[in-house]
């Protein structure tokens, strides 16, 4: 299904179609609905230039997980031995 959002509506909101592409894109990775890799499909970018524009919103290009901060806590614990 086709979303179509018109120039009027673009201009109304400052976007040119590439900067709403990348504005979607990144909110919809923010709440978790992409993934990254996704995401930066969605967006038209690199991976780099999709890095950037998340951290130029203020929203995180890493979320850790429960999983992850146990398994640094782990590694930490090791090399403290």
């Amino acid at each position: 299904m086709p979303l179509t959002i018109s120039d009027p509506q673009l201009e109304a909101a400052g976007l040119s179609e590439a900067g709403a592409r990348v504005e979607i894109a990144c909110r919809l990775f923010d709440c978790g609905k992409l993934s990254f890799g996704a995401a930066i499909r969605w967006s038209g970018l690199r991976r780099t230039g999709f890095e950037s524009a998340l951290l130029d919103r203020g929203l995180a290009v890493y979320r850790m997980t429960e999983a992850d901060l146990e398994q640094d806590l782990a590694t930490l614990e090791r090399m403290g031995d």
